[in-house]
């Protein structure tokens, strides 16, 4: 009964976040309604995600080696902040608080574990730091002004912060975390821009 276009669209709608076939269903019919138009501009918006690659820096999706923050020479360089998820670093940018540069590390994993791939991106940052600001460790290894630890305050977002310092804590002279004005539990990506804001102006 439903034409096999709909039902494909269904499938993978409904394996996305937030989303299930009920919601799925829906927004397919939602879409017809709209008019071919409607239907072709989508499409197109849909097949531009695959002209996107990672920041080679930030790992944030551009549509050049280096994404808009990380290219813009007014940002400071050495001030960074370690997000997980890119929705994390947009809600930030909007609080229009910090004037650094961002890590994005990737879903956390929930065995309280660094996968290879935060690992790797980790070690990219080590490596940038190491490159752009001298030998001025002890080590030997360049540091960082500060890296602003901004994962969220929640059970497993302390236990990977834990284990972000001790990756990060040679190569820069400060590390802080969010103010707690962010309720513990509580996701970055889903609180408001004012107190987003209070937390990035009383990180410690």
């Amino acid at each position: 009964m439903v034409p096999d276009p709909i039902k494909k669209f269904i499938d993978l709608f409904s394996a996305l976040p937030s989303l299930g076939p009920r919601q799925a269903t829906r927004l397919a019919f939602y879409i017809l309604r709209q008019g071919r138009g409607a239907v072709s501009e989508l499409t197109r918006a849909v097949a531009g995600l695959g002209g996107l690659k990672p920041c080679a820096q930030c790992f944030f999706p551009g549509q050049g080696n280096l994404c808009a923050i990380c290219s813009n020479p007014q940002r400071k360089k050495d001030i960074i902040a370690i997000v997980e998820k890119e929705t994390d670093l947009m809600s930030l940018e909007k609080t229009k608080k910090f004037n650094g540069r961002y890590l994005i590390l990737g879903e956390l994993s929930k065995e309280g574990i660094l996968e290879s791939e935060q690992k790797l991106r980790l070690k990219n940052l080590t490596n940038f730091i190491q490159k752009n600001f001298g030998q001025a460790h002890s080590t030997g290894s360049g540091q960082a002004e500060e890296i602003l630890i901004a994962l969220n305050p929640t059970t497993l977002g302390d236990i990977d912060a834990a284990l972000v310092i001790q990756e990060l804590k040679p190569f820069t002279k400060k590390i802080t975390r969010l103010g707690r004005g962010l309720p513990t539990g509580g996701e970055i990506e889903f609180a408001d821009e004012d107190t987003l804001g209070g937390a990035l102006e009383n990180r410690r």
